[in-house]
């Protein structure tokens, strides 16, 4: 089988309102003098709704400008929006695109983020060959509809292990007594500085009280551990290709090691951060300031800090570091349960974390701030200075959609996109349109691939209620291969832009879907 990388694309239909400035890059124009750059070869699809967002976006320029004039005493430089950067699987989001990087100086823009707080990806190695977890797939998928969906996941946490996990990020939690949960290796406390960041501030987890208390003592809940909807996943994969053989030696990634990809982020705690953002900004604007047509509300750090928006501003600093650090944990826990089922069923997997890259986050650097939708960092060697990848470069983990090949590659620290690249794909086809794809195609996609879903299609019972299985395929249709754009036009971009070179290229061998 051909490698994606070297497969061949007809060129896509481009929108007109951006300029191709070569095979690379398309730039967008417009009114305000804002550079707008798209990273996307000529066969990459672009959306024309996405066009849309970015435009509407830029529009939160002249509301940095009236805000501004409104807010008195405000210090520092003038709050503006200085660059925007656009991934190859630039596509339309709810409000802001996805695969969208905006950069700032005297804003923070909550809504460039968006509710799934820090959604990222965390990748494990393991030390078992293909060959061996191949004929156990079908005991697998029954093993791993368990641990997820079926009662099995069982993890405990008393008040005190949910704190230092909001407050502390995962080093605080594995570092908290009690830390024993089935597939926990001793090396996963080290392992912690192999994530672009394993914690995020925060001053306190008021705003997530309830979560940390629980029921008072070592408890189950039904929030940590889950998988999530939309294109979120946990997936068993082999190595079937290496393009570098240096960097994918040293990061365990040799032909036909299986390893685990996890996609999650920070569920109904990630919406709580977002609405408290809202809720301040909405509640702290300025009397007789329009809101703005575009719906994007700022905070301007440089306020008077006593002032309402301020006030509002480190809520919702405290319950984004807690969001944040809750994503770390649960990708970990999630990783845990993807151990516990190879463990079970094919020997004892002794994983260990290639990486752990976060999507949607800010980083601030005094009065600028890089906003991140859909996008993940991609440092170079200055970014990973004195760390495990400085000789490499920053993992960069791009999954393809169900069913289709991911990639692992090194960040190469390209300025043009704020040192960033995509974090899938791209969705091809927006999801209330995937429900007129043929059924025959889905037929044909769970004969060739294992899904893992909390509905099991093959039970007897299930299978006598067609309206259960009606809706059960029409989620399935939301994420299937024809939804999203090529994997391989996407990554050969990053190469071609110098945004990012693959490591190595990662099959699927069964994927958990919630």
């Amino acid at each position: 089988m051909s490698s994606p990388l070297s497969s061949s694309a007809s060129r896509a239909r481009q929108d007109p309102r951006l300029h191709r400035v070569d095979d690379r890059w398309l730039r967008l124009p417009h009114r305000r003098n804002i550079p707008v750059e798209l990273c996307a070869g000529p066969d990459v699809p672009l959306e024309p709704g996405a066009v849309d967002e970015v435009l509407a976006l830029l529009d939160t320029a002249d509301t940095l400008d009236r805000l501004a004039e409104a807010t008195p005493g405000l210090t520092g430089p003038p709050p503006r929006i200085t660059r925007i950067a656009l991934t190859p699987d630039f596509h339309k989001g709810a409000g802001v695109p996805i695969g969208t990087v905006v950069q700032t100086e005297g804003a923070l823009l909550p809504q460039a983020v968006g509710n799934d707080v820090n959604c990222g990806m965390r990748l494990e190695t393991t030390g078992l060959p293909v060959d061996r977890v191949r004929p156990r797939l079908a005991a697998l998928e029954r093993r791993l509809r368990h641990l997820f969906f079926e009662g099995g996941r069982r993890i405990a946490l008393r008040p005190a292990q949910r704190e230092a996990l909001l407050r502390e990020g995962l080093p605080g939690l594995l570092h908290t007594a009690g830390a024993d949960w089935a597939g926990l290796r001793p090396e996963d406390a080290a392992d912690t500085g192999r994530a672009h960041a394993a914690a995020f501030p925060a001053s306190g987890a008021d705003a997530f009280a309830d979560w940390v208390r629980g029921s008072g003592g070592a408890g189950h809940d039904g929030i940590i551990g889950g998988v999530g909807g939309g294109n979120h996943f946990a997936e068993l994969q082999y190595v079937s290709a290496v393009h570098d053989a240096r960097a994918a030696y040293a990061w365990g990634l040799t032909p036909g090691t299986v390893v685990t990809m996890v996609h999650s982020g920070s569920l109904a705690l990630g919406h709580q951060a977002g609405a408290t953002a809202l809720d301040g900004l909405r509640s702290s604007w300025p009397a007789g300031l329009p809101r703005p047509r575009n719906k994007i509300l700022p905070f301007l750090p440089g306020a008077d800090p006593d002032a309402p928006a301020s006030r509002a501003l480190r809520r919702y600093l405290d319950a984004f570091g807690n969001a944040a650090n809750f994503a770390l944990g649960n990708r970990f826990f999630l990783s845990l349960m993807m151990r516990r089922g190879l463990a079970a069923e094919c020997g004892d997997p002794a994983a260990r974390v290639v990486y752990d890259a976060p999507h949607n986050l800010f980083w601030q650097d005094g009065a600028r701030t890089v906003h991140r939708k859909g996008a993940t960092p991609a440092g170079g060697y200055a970014a990973t200075a004195g760390g495990p990848y400085a000789m490499w470069g920053e993992p960069v983990i791009v999954p393809g959609s169900m069913g289709a090949a991911s990639f692992v590659l090194r960040g190469l620290g390209n300025a043009r996109t704020l040192a960033s690249a995509c974090h899938g794909a791209g969705r091809r086809v927006p999801r209330g349109a995937t429900a007129r794809a043929g059924d025959a195609e889905l037929d044909a996609f769970l004969r060739e691939f294992r899904v893992v879903t909390p509905l099991d299609p093959g039970d007897p019972a299930v299978a006598r209620r067609r309206d259960v299985i009606a809706a059960w395929r029409r989620d399935l249709k939301q994420e299937a291969p024809w939804a999203y754009k090529d994997i391989g036009p996407v990554v050969s971009s990053l190469r071609a832009a110098e945004v990012a070179e693959p490591v190595a290229e990662l099959r699927p061998l069964l994927t958990v879907k919630g």
